[in-house]
């Protein structure tokens, strides 16, 4: 039997549920389906009042009806408000991901089968009744032989098979809409399921999640206000992941809160703080931060923390992203418009054709009707949403992680405002990034960087002599081939060519900085050079000069 036909049974079922809630309605060109056409006919319809709900209700009753796996896919998919409609976006984010457990004595097995060890032998107590369960994993508590209570996560019997054949599905749900949507281009269906297999793959690995942990709590080891929960790596496989134990008040229940003594004002503007720290001190941050992902120590009502909770999805940005974005956050808060139209084109974000002034007067249209408003009333996460759905107007194509970061973002907002609803969003953050970016960018960061580079340079400094004798050989025999597909470094390259005395001065003097800056760089430091050592430095920075400038003559 053909894939294809494999799937029809699950494919019939999906038309159903689709038709059932009134779904179809709301599908560009449901004509084209034929399966949802077919379906009209035999599929009895929800009652009014179900069609009366909003589409983004009646779609999250849909994938909660077609199971835990799609459930999971509704709540990757609520990070894609690039794609998605607001309204729709929002109720995706509500899914809670709480399914029927599966039995105590299957997670027992499991674990005995993945440490190699029956239960008692690693386990001083396992309870079979599980803590909490969901549609990846479930956790139970337990104890260790040496008393420290734990909690044990446990994969799903089957689940991979079970994740395979959904994706197989969604891949060919992915093909047909590529083939049928008049807007498949834009919305890129097939990159969509491929980014929703990477996740639900990577939440697959428990050691991964284990490892994600770790890092975590490596990063604010020190820190009074965020704790992760330790990994007993002893008792961690792919299959199972063991945890440290953690009590607290989950962020939402504000009448725990409130009874505990806990300052809320103070703890929502921690999120927020929270949030700019892991992005860009770290580069390493918690993508799934929703209410209940994120409890509250109640042991520390004076100066409050929160208690980070599953680390399957955790976010990092690549070192240009962090930079662009930083920059991005900073000209926003500056109200600095045609600063974000050139950054947006400078990180390649979107095609260089795109006219700049076009971009600011966009931006500027999106960003201004906020600004009239008290700043405490306006959310960050919105605006930047906004400039995102502008973007995609001038085919701005957003990277995975970005997505990641905007989702988080709003997440993290959603918090604070929960917890203190007249929070002024722009002046918790702006100091925190402003500060957490000049250590990241300032001189002392620069001189570290430079440190870090020397040794590579002192590898690489004995065949620099002979590179630049080569490299000056071809000019003079007129061997050097350039080849520029830019205008801009074209006429770049015709300027240098009237003017080769310039640029031979400028590679010289290039050269004299960097030998200065190895001799700040190593002055002071541990491994001091002889001052021999140093004048040969000197020397050769002198002697490349002169045999630049003697080439430059001929």
């Amino acid at each position: 039997m053909s894939a294809s036909w494999r799937l029809l049974p699950r494919v019939m079922r999906i038309a159903a549920v689709v038709v059932r809630y009134r779904l179809d309605d709301v599908i560009d060109d449901a004509h084209r389906f034929r399966v949802l056409r077919w379906a009209r006919l035999f599929v009895p319809r929800a009652p009014a009042e179900v069609a009366a709900l909003p589409r983004g209700a009646r779609l999250v009753m849909a994938l909660t009806e077609l199971g835990p796996i799609f459930v999971k896919f509704g709540q990757i998919l609520s990070t894609r408000r690039d794609l998605l409609p607001a309204d729709i976006a929002d109720e995706l984010t509500a899914l809670q991901d709480k399914v029927t457990p599966f039995a105590g004595s299957e997670a027992r097995l499991a674990v005995e089968r993945a440490l190699g060890a029956a239960i008692g032998e690693r386990f001083a107590a396992f309870d079979e009744q599980p803590l909490a369960s969901a549609s990846i994993a479930q956790v139970h508590a337990a104890e260790l032989r040496d008393g420290r209570e734990v909690v044990v996560k446990v994969l799903r019997p089957d689940i991979q098979a079970r994740i395979q054949r959904d994706i197989e599905l969604l891949r060919a749900l992915g093909e047909l809409a590529n083939r049928v949507h008049p807007n498949a281009d834009k919305i890129r269906p097939l990159d969509v399921v491929a980014e929703i297999e990477s996740t639900l793959l990577n939440e697959l690995d428990l050691q991964r999640e284990g490892a994600n942990a770790s890092l975590l709590r490596r990063n604010f080891i020190d820190s009074h206000d965020l704790y992760v929960p330790e990994v007993v790596w002893s008792h961690t496989t792919a299959g199972i992941l063991t945890l440290e134990r953690v009590r607290g008040i989950p962020v939402d229940d504000l009448a725990a809160l409130d009874a505990a003594g806990i300052d809320r004002v103070q703890l929502a503007e921690k999120g927020v703080q929270l949030f700019y720290t892991q992005v860009f001190r770290d580069n390493f941050f918690h993508a799934d931060a929703h209410a209940g992902n994120i409890w509250v120590d109640a042991s520390r009502r004076d100066n409050p923390r929160f208690i980070a909770l599953d680390f399957g999805i955790m976010g990092t940005l690549p070192e240009q992203d962090q930079y662009w974005l930083a920059e991005n956050f900073l000209a926003l808060f500056r109200q600095d418009y045609k600063r974000i139209a050139e950054l947006h084109l400078r990180a390649g974000w979107m095609p260089a054709d795109v006219r700049m002034d076009e971009l600011e007067s966009a931006i500027r249209a999106v960003c201004e009707p906020y600004f009239t408003r008290p700043l405490s009333e306006i959310s960050l996460a919105e605006v930047v949403v906004k400039l995102f759905q502008v973007a995609r107007r001038y085919q701005l194509t957003l990277q995975p992680q970005l997505i990641l970061l905007q989702k988080t973002l709003l997440n993290i907002e959603g918090v604070g405002r929960l917890l203190h609803p007249t929070i002024d969003i722009w002046a918790t953050a702006r100091p925190v990034l402003e500060r957490i970016w000049l250590k990241r960018s300032g001189p002392r960061a620069m001189l570290r960087r430079l440190r870090r580079r020397v040794p590579e340079w002192l590898a690489a400094a004995p065949d620099l002599p002979q590179l630049v004798h080569g490299y000056l050989e071809q000019v003079t025999h007129g061997k050097l081939e350039l080849r520029i597909a830019s205008e801009d470094l074209r006429l770049l390259e015709a300027h240098s060519r009237r003017s080769p005395r310039l640029a031979i001065n400028l590679t010289a003097g290039a050269t004299l900085a960097l030998c200065a800056a190895l001799l700040q760089v190593f002055d002071g430091s541990t491994a001091r050079w002889h001052g021999l050592s140093l004048i040969g430095l000197g020397a050769a920075a002198l002697a490349v000069w002169a045999f630049a400038r003697a080439f430059c003559t001929r």
